[in-house]
């Protein structure tokens, strides 16, 4: 039986929330980090408000830091904002996108012995930022670059590392390179989904649709367009 238009939008659901929990390991380790440092620095504070005499400088520089570890962890929680689909965002530059997505599962790729390389050309500094085009939708493109990922990863065989490279100005594509010989042996199980929740080329394709977005799956590779239509 064809599946339905809803039927079709909660498969796309599904993708979307297998792919935040792959990317929960490293958004938690963003929040608990600052978290780490304001518990230190509070004992260090209450040791120098117990001392005598008090060193207010010391104390000022404690609570400096506890300052700015409280505003990471803010900046951190409302970073969580950005995967939800129904809130208007402010878009995403591409080398932006590139570089949020490769950073947040660069570790876990890493314990299954995928290596993420990204093209020179799309490490973009942030003084030249502001001269890129913005796309709209930032949450859904991360979806679908997180979703690229995930395909490869878990469909390629013997992956070694995954590329991405810019396909055009409003493009980009990813490759999975074999592993070369002799490479040591991975950590098999790390951030590898159950073969019922692997991401293969149905799911990508409908997470894709959803959401407006046109994708290519060549093989080992995946080509998708910035822009909706």
């Amino acid at each position: 039986m064809k599946s339905s238009p809803g039927a079709r939008s909660w498969i796309a659901a599904g993708v979307r929330h297998e792919l935040l929990t792959r990317a929960l390991p490293a958004l938690r380790h963003d929040m608990a980090a600052p978290v780490s440092v304001v518990r230190m620095a509070l004992l260090m504070l209450k040791r120098q408000v117990a001392a005598t005499p008090i060193d207010p400088a010391a104390c000022e520089e404690r609570v400096a830091l506890i300052d700015n570890q409280v505003s990471e962890l803010v900046q951190a929680i409302r970073s969580l904002r950005d995967w939800e689909l129904a809130t208007t965002d402010d878009g995403i530059t591409r080398s932006a996108l590139v570089a949020q997505c490769v950073n947040l599962m660069r570790s876990a790729f890493d314990l299954h012995g995928v290596m993420l390389d990204a093209d020179p050309s799309l490490d973009v500094p942030l003084d030249a930022q502001d001269e890129e085009p913005r796309r709209p939708a930032g949450a859904a493109l991360r979806y679908l670059f997180l979703g690229a990922l995930g395909y490869l990863h878990d469909g390629a065989a013997e992956a070694g590392a995954i590329r991405v490279e810019a396909d055009g100005p409003d493009a980009l594509r990813f490759i999975a390179l074999p592993r070369e010989p002799g490479a040591a042996n991975p950590v098999l199980d790390a951030h590898r989904a159950p073969r019922a929740l692997a991401i293969d080329a149905i799911a990508l394709q409908n997470l894709a649709e959803d959401m407006g977005y046109a994708i290519a799956v060549e093989g080992d590779s995946v080509r998708f367009s910035l822009a909706t239509g």
